[in-house]
């Protein structure tokens, strides 16, 4: 009797430490909550309030189990942007303004665009770009 113990302890603790189970029906997923003592409040403290409990006394140690909703599939990513780049076409000027720096910088770099960036003294042509 004394190794049937530590036999039904492990099997309780391996059923009590699994991960959620997802069962076919409705939803519905099972967490092992271990021992009964203040089964439905660690049930709804975990897993919100619409859970419900049960304390399982099939086992030779009584476990409580939570019923709850499982989350639904998760959706799929969106796509993210591409990375913009930074570059310089040079300096705009009258003679190259902003729609002079704009061509420079889609001439130089795919997919490119320019605008004028003053920086102290000196008006730059800036450009940014997918990497």
């Amino acid at each position: 009797m004394k190794r049937k113990t530590p036999v039904v302890l492990l099997v309780s603790l391996l059923i009590m430490f699994a991960s959620v189970v997802n069962q076919t029906r409705a939803n519905t997923c099972t967490d092992g909550l271990g021992t009964c003592e203040n089964c439905d409040q660690r049930c709804k403290a975990k897993h919100g309030p619409s859970s419900e409990s049960n304390c399982d006394h099939s086992l030779v140690m009584p476990l409580c189990l939570c019923y709850y909703q499982c989350a639904g599939p998760t959706p799929t990513p969106t796509p993210t942007p591409p990375k913009i780049c930074n570059g310089g076409a040079g300096i705009c000027s009258r003679s190259c303004p902003e729609t002079c720096c704009n061509t420079n910088c889609a001439q130089k770099f795919n997919g490119g665009h320019g605008f004028c960036s003053t920086l102290g003294n000196f008006n730059l042509c800036q450009c940014q770009y997918p990497c």
